[in-house]
């Protein structure tokens, strides 16, 4: 028997998440630890008249990659990758970690080759599929966050609102919301970001801001927009851990010129960022600014789905642009950095506050 809430979550991601549709293909990326949420979402699938493509993963499955393949492998185009996403139309990944600090003593270089390889496959993802990552509750998430495991299943899917009567009308109250904020935005255009070992300016006139309402992540409640690529000027100190494929980064500072990082440290991570920023030109540039909006999210976790998503937090991203929001940068890699504006900090529209100590003004 599947549990009401599992169904809940299900019906969610494939009816309003991704809006499957009578004869659409759609993958389903599923980590092992969450089976009976596959199960839940290939019966909703074939209920919806569409034809799910469970792909599931175990586990140790990256660190084997890694350890085991060989430089063919990375150099090697994925052809077959690309002719199924191709034929895609909506891709639903769930991520139940079973060990956040597995890849803690990887090879930072391989992991990066992983990531470039299948760097135009995951362009054609999000450009041309109705896709959205989850997470589904485990031990290891829940020891990462500092909560048991039932308390940790409670904040989960309360920042989804799977714990109300209609979670996909909580989605569009938060949208509405969102667009208040979007508004006032898209009539900017430097954002002044200061606070304790921070200050960094940056532009987004003419940039599209989207609404992020649960459409692509789940849960979500951000705005985001793609910044001018040459615009990053000063210093910004992200204070929320990172947690990459189980590899852990804390403190990252970042200085910026002209758009470019031109001095970088983590306090612990160093490897993994300085990896990170050698992986190509592009990912030394902003792909991303983010202002998150979820009230429900209070606490970080250790998982950036929901830590960027925490309201009266900003997270910039190294790396790659979304297309919709006009930005231009280009890479391989996609990294949400985060910083939390609520105890001290503030965010300012061309010179006036918008956001202070989390509140939204």
């Amino acid at each position: 028997m599947i549990h009401p809430v599992v169904e809940k979550q299900a019906r969610l991601l494939v009816d309003y998440c991704t809006r499957v549709q009578p004869g659409d293909i759609v993958v389903l990326k599923v980590e092992t630890p969450a089976l009976p949420l596959a199960r839940a979402l290939y019966r909703t699938v074939l209920a919806a008249d569409a034809t799910p493509l469970l792909r599931l993963s175990y586990p140790e499955q990256t660190l084997d990659l890694l350890e085991t393949a060989t430089d063919g492998y990375f150099d090697r185009e994925p052809q077959l990758e690309m002719n199924e996403i191709r034929q895609v139309d909506a891709w639903i990944r769930v991520s139940a970690p079973t060990n956040k600090r597995a890849l803690q003593q990887a090879d930072k270089a391989r992991y990066n080759r992983s990531v470039q390889r299948l760097q135009e496959v995951q362009k054609h993802r999000i450009d041309h599929t109705r896709w959205v990552g989850t997470l589904f509750p485990t031990d290891a998430g829940a020891q990462e966050a500092g909560l048991s495991l039932d308390a940790f299943e409670r904040f989960v899917f309360g920042a989804m609102y799977l714990d109300t009567d209609d979670p996909a009308a909580k989605w569009r109250e938060l949208r509405s919301f969102q667009a208040t904020l979007i508004e006032r935005l898209s009539r900017s255009d430097e954002l002044h970001i200061v606070g304790p070992d921070t200050d960094l300016r940056l532009r987004t006139a003419g940039r599209t801001w989207i609404n992020s309402d649960g459409r692509h992540n789940m849960p979500s409640g951000e705005v985001f927009t793609g910044p001018h690529e040459a615009s990053a000027e000063g210093v910004i100190t992200f204070d929320v851990p990172s947690n990459v494929q189980g590899m852990m980064v804390e403190r990252v500072t970042l200085a910026f010129e002209a758009g470019k990082v031109v001095e970088a440290r983590a306090d612990e991570g160093d490897d993994l960022l300085q990896a990170q920023l050698a992986s190509d030109e592009g990912a030394r540039y902003l792909g991303e600014v983010g202002i998150g909006t979820n009230f429900n999210i209070v606490q970080p976790t250790l998982n950036t789905l929901f830590d960027e998503k925490i309201g009266g937090t900003i997270h910039l991203a190294l790396g790659r642009s979304y297309t919709s929001t006009g930005g231009r940068n280009d890479s391989a890699i996609h990294w949400d950095l985060i910083r939390d504006l609520r105890r001290e900090g503030a965010l300012y529209l061309d010179g006036e506050i918008f956001q202070e100590n989390g509140a939204f003004r």
